[in-house]
């Protein structure tokens, strides 16, 4: 592409690509598109971007092409890649100077160039870093900033560089240039220092700005850039004039009006101090060693005392709290339990932080967390009041511990306690005496220091379990704190029903659990209570599903459906009224996992109680049509509300229907969120199912692009395949037989063992079900099932389904095998004999593969069912079919031990309707299928003790009684011996 003739031509085309019209834009970007493996492309582009005289949208989208280009067309090895000529010229253009004057432009300019310093630096590229080194230091203001912005994103790329080889290119590199950086810093700091005493804001809102660049250039160099920080002074006296720094930062923060624009721009380089700390921390605990007391002093300086007001904000307070936990709970600082094991490195840390924390100081920092930071503020009170759902999806809102100063304190105050249990139980148990018996209504601050209390044993539950009679505080107190009406006591039964819900299942009485409920059902009658205290709890969701999982709690193995039965009633339908009430979807979702929760707990009890639910979720359904996880939530309770009713469950169909067909159609964009909720409610449907509708066959029309997708949902998608065969296997083959088994052909191709079994699975279950027309429909599948035998297949669990799904055949459709013999014979060129010799011979040796017994007897009954024969290939097989037989005999026959007779344990001779015992699953609509079938399964109806005596015997009058002894004889006679005590019974 020649320069001068196509820049004006990539100008006019760039500029139709900003047009608002998509009758211009279209064809500009296809035009673009076309251009970007065409030669000197991107040296007309920087040449578009670097004229400041073009329209800024024009030279935006230049920069963001060549940025794009870079990632596909920069390395030698990519296809269409640049030329090395071109991409020598680029480089020198893209550091000629740095005088961008659009800021976002320059961000972009930036990138790039850290994206091709990526690839080229420093052997392509070595005048990259020395020309950026220079640039920072001319005296042009934008120039500076330019080229300092430019070098922070390059390190930065740099320092993400993982292998060896590139590693010690950045130790090199951070060597050279770590003075210059750390004098650049300082200058910067100290001119902005200077700036705010003189109070010009303007120019120390510009060196601030620089001051912050040459930090995050810093830290990169400092986390990164050495392999023992602790060895090099350098480091090690930036790290300890941070804390310096900090300290003047936070002083000039009291001098900076909160609007003004360095306020801002303060706090950010504030924060990104800590960043420096924590991130040393993380990535060289030990070289941190030495900073340990000084980060600790700091930290619980400015937090906990007097130190910090007036200057320190949330953030800061969030970082300075992290650092702290980092170093309590740094498994690097912790000793062996045998001292002797651990490193001097971690035996000095451990001093230090022991030295640290005294009983004093440990003291402050737990009264102050509790008493201070654990306070429910005005504003949250408001708004629980003004708008309890708002203010507590505000309060459980997607922020981590990290980030958010509540869930930080909380964390913290975890790990502290963990850490100096023994210190610290006897501190807050004084907190907790302090506050029994009535508090006065009238002192809010009474009231918010009981709950912050209660929050925090509610935190430390485990850790207090032998220092606190929960049972007796329940029922000398918090009982009653439950049953205070008054309305400033709300934040108190709040907390108490969540403190209940944090010791459930740490430590209370199954006897007290009915007067809980009582005292529950009578809170539900509160709305906005309930809603606030369901939110907050979603933080501690793997404990409490709700308030109401305070009765039901994830592993309460405690939990009796009797006791709860006589509030099922109520409780179900307060709840229902809730779900009915709130209007925010993650209130909505949380709602219906506690009613999906009480369904799974109580089963078939809920069957009474769920007339309204069934009539409201469809319009919840619809209502939710553009909110997917709440539809998710929906999707669960049905799973929970389908297993509850049984096979009830199909007066749901109308509904549940459509929602698996939309839930795992994959040309739905909605599957992405559905599908996995929407498959495991197919499966419980059809589990559930007392029969096969038209609507519940056609829905089966979506499984064959769920196949193709080959998905960690595979295995469902099996589950499914199987239930549909168990319930009504005739009208299910008919129809998709054919694509399934085109299906199973295409993934056997590419799927791993375990995916290659559960095909397997599926034929030898169609096998079992419809053995006449089975072999038939998965025929295409046999010949490679047969050949994997003959073969001897090494995987040992896929050898063990091949030969269930060829004993199968043998046993029960005998035709069917010789034909398969047959056409095995032709494939392979040999003859009938030698490959049903080949067959049994390999049979007999991986029979150990076999570990199901009712394989192993299968096994059993399909070789014997090859005799009688005159046929000499299965006579000269004789020994390894009897010894096979015996060894099934030894899986199933137990001994009688009234009679001394031995019995077959496999039989079943007649259908009883499972009995439904407490606590335990009831048995499903499929359960009861396969019962039925087993029934008429060889495996469960034909003894395999008299299976053996009438083919011995039958192979005996074939014979006669000399052919026959001579062909015993071939067996050997210790197994012959153990076959006769087997069958003395004849």
């Amino acid at each position: 592409m020649d320069l001068n003739s196509a820049s004006t031509v990539v100008l006019q085309v760039l500029t139709q690509a900003t047009s608002q019209d998509t009758a211009v834009l279209k064809p500009a970007e296809e035009q673009l598109k076309q251009w970007e493996t065409q030669p000197g492309f991107y040296s007309v582009l920087l040449n578009i971007f670097t004229n400041h005289s073009l329209d800024v949208n024009v030279r935006w989208l230049a920069v963001l092409y060549f940025k794009n280009g870079i990632d596909r067309y920069w390395r030698r090895v990519a296809p269409h890649a640049l030329s090395e000529e071109e991409k020598t010229s680029l480089r020198a253009g893209l550091i000629t100077n740095f005088n961008e004057p659009v800021n976002q432009i320059a961000t972009q300019i930036s990138v790039l160039i850290a994206k091709v310093a990526r690839v080229d630096c420093p052997r392509q590229w070595p005048e990259l870093i020395p020309t950026l080194v220079e640039s920072v230091k001319v005296q042009d203001d934008l120039q500076q900033h330019r080229a300092l912005l430019t070098f922070y994103h390059v390190t930065k790329t740099l320092a993400s560089k993982r292998l060896a080889a590139d590693r010690k290119l950045f130790y090199d590199l951070t060597s050279s240039i770590y003075s210059f950086a750390c004098s650049l810093w300082n200058h910067h700091t100290d001119t902005f220092l200077q700036q705010i005493c003189t109070g010009d804001e303007a120019a120390a809102a510009n060196s601030l700005e620089r001051t912050l660049l040459s930090l995050k250039v810093l830290r990169k160099l400092t986390v990164h850039g050495f392999v023992e920080p602790h060895w090099n002074a350098e480091v090690m006296g930036f790290l300890h004039a941070v804390f310096e720094r900090l300290k003047q930062f936070l002083e000039c923060s009291r001098s900076i009006r909160a609007e003004s624009i360095c306020r801002d721009r303060l706090e950010k380089t504030i924060i990104l101090f800590t960043k420096v700390l924590l991130d040393f921390l993380d990535q060289h605990p030990f070289s941190f060693t030495a900073l340990i007391q000084r980060s600790l002093e700091f930290s619980v300086s400015y937090v906990f005392t007097e130190a910090g007001e007036g200057v320190v904000f949330e953030q800061f307070i969030v970082q300075c709290m992290n650092l702290i936990k980092m170093i309590v709970k740094n498994y690097a600082y912790k000793p062996s339990k045998n001292i002797e094991d651990s490193s001097p490195e971690t035996l000095e840390a451990h001093k230090i932080k022991t030295a640290f924390f005294t009983y004093p100081t440990l003291m402050e920092i737990c009264r102050r967390l509790v008493t201070h930071y654990f306070l429910l503020t005005k504003e949250e009170l408001t708004m629980w009041e003004e708008d309890p759902e708002s203010f507590t999806v505000e309060e459980t809102g997607g922020d981590s511990w990290k980030y958010s100063l509540r869930p930080c304190t909380e964390v913290l105050f975890i790990d502290i306690f963990h850490e100096y249990n023994q210190i610290l139980t006897p501190v807050l148990l004084e907190m907790v005496h302090s506050l029994q018996g009535s508090t006065n209504m009238e002192n809010t601050n009474a009231l918010l220091i009981k709950d912050a209390v209660y929050n925090a044993v509610g935190l430390a539950a485990y850790e207090l379990f032998d220092s606190v009679d929960f049972d007796q505080w329940f029922k000398n107190q918090l009982l009653a704190e439950l049953q205070v009406s008054h309305d400033r006591y709300k934040p108190i039964r709040r907390r108490v029903i969540w403190l209940i819900g944090q010791w459930i299942s740490v430590k209370f009485k199954s006897d007290l659990r009915p007067v809980l409920y009582e005292a529950i059902r009578n809170l539900l009658q509160d709305r906005d209570l309930v809603v606030s205290i369901h939110n907050y709890l979603g933080i501690h969701l793997q404990y409490i599903l709700f308030f109401l999982n305070v009765c039901l709690p994830v592993d309460d193995f405690e939990f009796r459906t009797d006791q709860f039965l006589p509030y099922l009633e109520s409780m179900f339908t307060l709840l229902f009224q809730l779900l009915q009430e709130v209007t925010q979807c993650d209130t909505k979702m949380h709602v219906l996992h506690v009613l999906s929760c009480v369904i799974e707990r109580v089963n078939m009890q809920i069957r009474p109680y769920v007339g309204c639910l069934v009539q409201y979720l469809p319009l919840l359904w619809k209502q939710s049509e553009e909110h997917n996880m709440l539809r998710c939530a929906i999707l669960t309770t049905l799973i929970h509300l389908v297993q509850g009713l049984g096979a009830d469950s199909k007066n749901l169909y109308p509904f549940l229907l459509p929602v698996i067909q939309l839930s795992t159609d994959v040309s739905q964009p909605p599957h992405v969120y559905l599908l996995e909720d929407g498959l495991e409610l197919w499966l419980v449907t059809l589990e559930n199912s007392p029969c096969l509708t038209p609507e519940l066959l056609r829905i089966f029309q979506n499984m064959s692009a769920l196949l193709e997708l080959s998905s960690e949902n595979l295995k469902n998608c099996f589950k499914i395949i199987n239930a549909y065969i168990f319930l009504s296997s005739s009208e299910f083959l008919q129809m998709y037989a054919a694509d399934l088994c085109r299906s199973f052909c295409e993934l056997l191709k590419d799927i791993t063992t375990e995916g290659q079994v559960q095909v397997l699975k599926v034929v030898e279950n169609v096998l079992k079900v419809n053995p006449v027309l089975g072999p038939q429909m998965f025929q295409p599948l046999l010949p490679s099932v047969f050949r994997g035998i003959i073969d001897g297949e090494r995987y040992p669990v896929v050898m063990s389904t091949y030969l269930g799904i060829i004993g199968r055949v043998l046993l029960q459709n005998a035709r069917f095998f010789s034909l398969l013999l047959s056409q095995m014979a032709c494939e392979l060129g040999q003859e009938v004999d030698q490959i049903l010799g080949n067959m049994i011979e390999m049979w007999v040796d991986r029979m150990d593969n076999i570990t199901q017994p009712e394989r192993r007897k299968l096994s059993a009954l399909a070789l014997l069912s090859l005799l009688p024969s005159l046929n000499s290939v299965i006579q000269d097989k004789f020994c390894g079919i009897i010894n096979i037989s015996v060894e099934g005999l030894h899986d199933v026959m137990t001994e009688d031990s009234e009679t001394g007779t031995y019995k077959d344990c496999m039989l079943m001779s007649h259908f009883e309707e499972p009995k439904v015992i407490e606590d335990e699953e009831p048995p499903t609509e499929q359960d009861k299928r396969k019962k039925i079938l087993a029934l008429k399964d060889p495996v469960h109806a034909v003894s395999l003790q008299q299976f053996i005596y009438e083919k011995l015997k039958a192979q005996q009058e074939l014979l006669g009684e000399q052919g026959f002894h001579a062909l015993m004889e071939t067996v050997d006679t210790e197994i012959v011996a153990q076959l006769q005590e087997f069958l003395q019974v004849f």
